[in-house]
């Protein structure tokens, strides 16, 4: 790719073609930081699979993404997008380019996604020598036969055949999101620290939390702090405006509103609630 500062076993194949479309690079290449200065628009379809260090995604969908080794990154005709490593690092990067019809018509059925441009694939020792041999770096390099293995190796991605990877990732992410919003349950975390410990914008990480969890992260931080608030009720004599004090709210009225808009109940009905529960089951116990 025009990034790549030094490229093993390029192979171009501008000279031949098959009528359903067509590999035009391929290669392993090793990318330095700020090698690509501004957004552009490839004009063709590439994935990229980085092998080994980090960097960054993003595109015009507004998606935009931590890349480590394992993530592939889809790269569409005409989407403006942009990649690299992290300031002062480099990736190695495992990469086809291609264009056809025959690829404009998985595009056009939903198998290839613009909305979806980042997939996480392991073990990368098996994705890496899965694409090497669809790339035809090694073997029969005629271009029908380019086409059946490009085919045969979207199909393994698309299929879910990486998908246990992704979905152990955004697990992993989504944890390590929701531990750093548990350490800050008193008051309202610092947004753009936290996107910054995770390694996106503040926007960026609003929209993948939401998209793993369902829910916004205000939300979520939202109820766990409801939920530590029903802890401190329970065996204890806190009054609201304590709570309330412990738990960062503005007072105790605010606490009261918000509490009964997630429990469905008010502070006081809860208390009642889980003393009549408590006196029922010392009962049964007995």
């Amino acid at each position: 790719m025009s990034h790549s500062v030094r490229r093993t076993a390029l192979r171009f194949s501008h000279a031949t073609e098959s009528p359903l479309g067509r590999l035009t690079l391929v290669g392993i290449g090793i990318s330095q930081a700020n090698s690509l200065t501004q957004p552009r628009i490839f004009g063709q379809y590439a994935l990229v699979y980085v092998l080994d260090g980090a960097g960054t995604y993003a595109d015009a969908n507004g998606w935009e993404q931590a890349i480590g080794p394992g993530d592939l990154m889809w790269v569409f005709p005409e989407l403006e997008h942009f990649y690299n490593p992290c300031p002062g690092t480099r990736w190695v990067t495992s990469f086809l380019c291609f264009e056809g019809p025959l690829f404009d018509l998985w595009r056009k059925s939903g198998l290839l996604d613009s909305r979806r441009p980042v997939h996480h694939l392991e073990p990368i020792d098996e994705w890496s020598r899965r694409i090497e041999s669809a790339s035809g770096l090694v073997g029969d390099c005629r271009p029908l036969m380019d086409i059946c293995r490009l085919q045969e190796l979207l199909a393994a991605i698309v299929s879910g055949e990486g998908r246990v990877g992704i979905y152990q990732e955004e697990l992993r992410w989504g944890q390590r999101a929701c531990g750093l919003m548990e350490a800050q349950l008193r008051g309202v975390p610092d947004w753009e620290k936290v996107a910054r410990q995770l390694g996106l914008s503040p926007e960026a990480f609003r929209k993948r939390f939401t998209r793993i969890t369902g829910q916004t992260p205000a939300r979520y931080h939202m109820g766990r702090r409801i939920d530590r608030a029903c802890e401190l009720m329970q065996g204890r004599h806190l009054t609201d405006r304590e709570i309330a004090e412990a738990l960062g709210f503005c007072d105790e009225f605010y606490f009261s509103r918000r509490f009964k808009e997630i429990t469905g109940k008010s502070p006081r009905g809860f208390r009642r609630g889980w003393m009549l529960g408590e006196r029922g089951s010392s009962t049964i116990e007995k």
